[in-house]
């Protein structure tokens, strides 16, 4: 087991959520989040303003650094990744926790990202996934500066890249096998959306394909005959509908995207799909990926057969995209017992579940780690009409000093 899961199994708060709140210091910083609600707004405009588009986060990844040096963080820097990370350093360097977001949308380069006030929403394509985590970064740092609060542990804050679609968590795996911060982070906690009701422990396992068929293409009268793409992607398409998935434990396929073909009086040279494979299961994620493998390779195997006289075969390519693995922080955790005293002395009702985020990665690797949001209402994440209501924000930022400053220890 790493050293740094050892310590914090064995590290003592030194201070429950109750005593932490009858603290002068604590007060201080509630009122500058209670007397900061305009600032916070005005900071997520700007952070969500700023395209982070897959794959080309650097914009806002520079943004951060600026605004992590500027709120006095020390070692500021940008790692090979492009993860964003600076410390708030206390006493020690252990516990050493790190609070994080991811700083990518799933829009395409060149969407409007302008925020649009309607009444009390902010309205714009990444403003609560996950502009609303990033925002809370910055209004805890400021909160931490305001009461001049001293720690006995450390807490890395870091803006991570690649959480989105075929990232794959690229970031925050990135962070926990070549970074600097490998093999130190005694606890993580992600920032992700809103909902303060969530406390995220179970991670989501998922495993993605990219299945493309070849073949040679042709006219669709004068070379009628010859192995076809689409027909045989179609083939796989029904065999994957027809799979029963268990609802207990709960199982999931979708195939996402299709593409193919030239025109409709063209035998296409290739077709393409991508499927998401997701399971609370090990087992039954397995079962389901060897299911669509098999099925790629009857439809083949078909299709070929069909069309055995025109002298030609389809090919197949599989390409992994995405292996996000599953795992578990124990309810009886340090971080998950201190995220749930933290709700419930904010008047949160907390509810413990499962989600795919970047706790996958720390959770699989045995260290401790929970996702939860950031505070306010929003819908219609990872659509153009996504919006953001700042109502209630302050009892999640509120909440989450409470964790941070429960998992690391004040002076």
């Amino acid at each position: 087991m790493p050293a740094s899961i050892i310590n914090i199994a064995d590290h003592r708060r030194p201070e429950t959520i109750a005593e932490l709140l009858r603290d002068a210091r604590i007060a201080r910083a509630f009122d500058f989040i209670d007397s900061s609600q305009s600032r916070f707004t005005a900071e997520l405009i700007r952070i969500c303003e700023i395209p982070a588009p897959p794959f080309k986060e650097r914009e806002r990844g520079n943004y951060f650094a600026a605004r992590f040096t500027e709120l006095g963080l020390s070692e500021v820097h940008t790692d090979s990744e492009g993860n964003v990370i600076g410390f708030y350093r206390g006493e020690s360097e252990e516990p050493l926790l790190v609070m994080s977001a991811h700083l990518d949308t799933v829009f395409p380069e060149g969407t409007d990202v302008k925020v649009r006030r309607v009444g009390s929403r902010l309205c714009a394509p990444g403003i609560a996934d996950d502009g609303a985590g990033l925002a809370a970064l910055v209004g805890l740092i400021q909160a931490l500066n305001a009461a001049e609060i001293r720690l006995r542990g450390s807490i890395a804050f870091v803006a991570t890249v690649g959480e989105e679609g075929e990232g794959d968590l690229r970031g925050v795996r990135h962070l926990f096998s070549e970074g600097r911060l490998a093999g130190r982070v005694s606890a993580f906690v992600s920032f992700d959306g809103t909902t303060i009701e969530f406390i995220t422990h179970q991670a989501l396992g998922s495993r993605r394909y990219r299945v493309t068929l070849k073949g040679p293409g042709g006219h669709s009268w004068g070379d009628f005959g010859v192995v076809n793409p689409v027909h045989a992607l179609g083939r796989v398409i029904a065999r994957m509908a027809d799979y029963r998935a268990p609802l207990e434990p709960r199982t999931t396929y979708n195939i996402g995207r299709i593409e193919g073909g030239e025109s409709v009086n063209v035998i296409p040279q290739s077709a393409t799909m991508d499927v998401d494979l997701r399971s609370v299961s090990e087992l039954e994620l397995s079962r389901l990926e060897e299911f669509l493998l098999a099925a790629v390779d009857r439809a083949v195997v078909d299709e070929n057969a069909v069309r055995a006289a025109s002298g030609a075969k389809l090919q197949a390519e599989l390409t992994m995209i995405g292996n996000r693995p599953s795992g578990e922080t124990p309810r009886d955790s340090l971080l998950v017992r201190t995220a749930l005293e933290a709700s419930r002395a904010m008047g949160v009702t907390p509810i413990l579940n499962r989600a795919s985020t970047d706790s996958n990665i720390p959770i699989s690797l045995g260290v401790p780690a929970i996702t939860i949001g950031a505070g306010g209402v929003s819908s219609d994440s990872h659509r153009l009409s996504e919006w953001y209501d700042p109502v209630g924000r302050e009892i999640g930022y509120k909440r989450a000093l409470l964790l941070a400053l429960g998992m690391a220890g004040i002076v």
